[in-house]
């Protein structure tokens, strides 16, 4: 089994010219082409916390929307919601709440391709280091079903070094840092990460840097290939 896995943040729909256009971000979805896609920041921010991208305009790009909407308009848990590519089946889908100062989530489902089930856990961390790390500790142990493949994907908000050697938590999981996707005008910071357990063996890695994806959000989408090794 290989699967594309892709990591976006979309920024509220609103672009580097500062207008909120979902069709730019769709476009870019359909560009990345990915098996299944975490997205991060997919609600507006105030109020009822309107979903920013329409369902039936994903469902026609060939995706199923994985979440649990924090309001009744809502798409996405604290702004995370997984895309999930057709022929893929949504098993179960689970929420949780982040170690925060300000709201935080992320969103684990388990998915099917034939016989084989894997975890997926999309996630949007918080900008202060010590608070990052207790997300990241929290959502490592969340995220980590026994025997299931697994992989974790989203705006880390890290820069500086890679941390999942904290606490041990390395021996169970391998960081991908496909390169600087942040700002997406001029990347400069590696912001947005996969990560996955040894169930899988890493085939490519990249940022998305097309003409709409610089337009589109202030991040860049990011994507791994992952093979699934024989057990």
């Amino acid at each position: 089994m290989r699967l594309t896995f892709a990591s976006y943040n979309i920024h509220k729909g609103v672009g580097a010219d500062r207008r909120r256009d979902p069709d730019r971000i769709i476009e870019v979805i359909e560009e990345i082409g990915a098996d299944v896609i975490a997205l991060q920041e997919v609600d507006e921010r105030f109020g009822n916390r309107r979903a920013v991208l329409d369902r039936d305009e994903l469902e026609k790009a060939g995706y199923q929307v994985a979440s649990k909407p924090t309001k009744p308009a809502s798409m996405g848990w604290h702004g995370n919601a997984l895309l999930v590519r057709e022929g893929l089946k949504v098993v179960e889908v689970d929420a949780h709440h982040l170690p925060q100062v300000e709201p935080r989530g992320a969103i684990r489902a388990t998915l099917r391709k034939g016989r084989q089930e894997i975890c997926v856990t999309g996630m949007h961390l918080d900008l202060t280091g010590l608070q990052r790390k207790r997300q990241f500790a929290h959502v490592c142990n969340a995220s980590r079903a026994p025997g299931l493949p697994a992989v974790m994907l989203g705006d880390c908000n890290e820069w500086l070094r890679p941390f999942g050697g904290w606490r041990g938590l390395a021996a169970h999981w391998h960081m991908v840092e496909p390169g600087r996707s942040f700002p997406s005008q001029r990347p400069m910071l590696a912001l947005d990460r996969v990560v996955h357990t040894s169930h899988w063996q890493l085939e490519e890695a990249e940022v998305h840097n097309s003409s709409t994806a610089r337009q589109a959000s202030d991040h860049l989408p990011v994507y791994a290939r992952l093979k699934l090794l024989e057990s």
